[in-house]
């Protein structure tokens, strides 16, 4: 690595504890002056950095002075390394080029947990997010849905959060499969402290990734500015269970912004926290089911869900001529055999050669010379009995 380039990683290591996630502001001095550049302004002359660093009101630039002041990357990067984090910056062969996306409100750094390569992951990732206070048929759903990707090679991405996101991080943990947990505090800090050993688990076997340094506490502003990494990482969305105000929302609507592919997994209508999804599904949101349904939304060309179908009956295997017959004999039965031709438009000739191949299939029963629908078999799905 070269002078310039660790000295740029050294600052934006900084960077992180200067400005908060999502912060455009940044993003435009970032883009406009690099990383080391802004971190000297900042800590320099005041009078300096007011007349380069414009679009704040002087209260705000000075706040992020004092911070810049106390931030500390080396000591960051040191007690990262020791927790087994490294930090990723732009241009790094791991860094997911998918963020630039989000334009000035693009991370600066990321902090990440976990031996797999961050970039190849999200390659083929999808988010599954959705309300913390999730019915059991939410959590039952997220997790279904989790492990049929993990199971067919997708990352199954989520905050880590209760209710929805654990489930999902479950699903795929469960499967055997890969996930990746996005975090709106550092990730050596675990929150919300009930989810320590599934933190632990998604560490060990996939990732954990932030863009706060060590240490940081998590806000409610930074759970709302972590949806946006969650919806730029991954290639599309899936919402289960979300109420009008859900922060859940805000990922998938990101998701839309970003020219992602926003899904949604239905619910009662009666269940307000299914409302949201519902009016993410009357607009351009897609409905999906199951694993199969999303990949092939998100998916490569020609990873078709299969078609589905209720069951085939017996009768639906009649052919056309001999299922009129059965339509138009009387439930109470005729011996007229010719009226039954007449409804069902062939001459009496063939409809008592029907008649009497479906005597033969179970479909009818004869009493000397009456003909009447058999009675009906348990089980056989149309009242009918028998087959073809």
């Amino acid at each position: 690595m070269t002078a310039a380039a660790a000295g740029e990683r050294w600052a934006r290591a900084a960077l992180t504890r200067v400005f908060e996630p999502g912060d455009e502001i940044a993003g435009v001095w970032l883009r406009r002056l690099g990383a080391t550049a802004l971190l000297d302004l900042l800590t320099g002359d005041r009078a300096v950095a007011e007349a380069a660093l414009t679009g704040v009101g002087a209260g705000r630039l000075d706040g992020y002075r004092a911070r810049a002041a106390v931030a500390d990357p080396g000591s960051d990067l040191a007690a990262a390394a020791r927790s087994g984090v490294r930090f990723l910056c732009p241009g790094d062969a791991e860094w997911p080029t998918q963020l630039a996306d989000l334009g000035p409100a693009a991370p600066i750094g990321l902090w990440v947990r976990g031996a797999p390569d961050l970039r190849l992951w999200a390659l083929r990732s999808v988010a599954v997010v959705g309300a913390r206070a999730c019915t059991p048929y939410g959590a039952h759903m997220a997790a279904t849905l989790a492990g049929g990707l993990a199971e067919r090679g997708w990352v199954v991405v989520s905050g880590a959060a209760f209710g929805v996101d654990g489930a999902a991080h479950r699903g795929a943990l469960a499967a055997g499969g890969a996930t990746a947990a996005v975090l709106a505090c550092g990730v050596d800090t675990v929150y919300p402290r009930g989810h320590a050993e599934l933190i632990a688990r998604i560490a060990e076997q996939g990732l954990v990734v932030g863009e706060l340094p060590p240490g940081d506490h998590p806000t409610r502003s930074r759970f709302v500015q972590r949806n946006r990494v969650i919806a730029a990482l991954t290639r599309g969305t899936v919402v289960v269970e979300a109420a009008y105000r859900s922060g859940s929302l805000s990922t998938v609507r990101c998701a839309q912004r970003l020219g992602r592919l926003a899904m949604g997994v239905p619910g009662p209508v009666t269940s307000g926290l299914s409302a949201g999804v519902h009016e993410l599904l009357r607009g351009e949101g897609a409905l999906v089911t199951d694993a199969e349904e999303v990949i092939e939304l998100v998916g490569a060309m020609g990873e078709l869900a299969p078609g589905k179908r209720g069951p085939d009956i017996p009768r639906d295997l009649l052919r056309p001529d001999c299922a009129r017959v059965l339509e138009a004999l009387p439930a109470k039965g005729t011996d007229r055999v010719a009226e039954v031709a007449r409804e069902a438009g062939a001459t009496t000739d063939e409809a008592l050669a029907r008649l009497f191949e479906l005597h033969s299939l179970g479909f009818v029963e004869r009493h000397s010379d009456t003909w009447r629908p058999a009675a009906p078999r348990q089980g056989t799905g149309d009242g009918q009995q028998g087959g073809a």
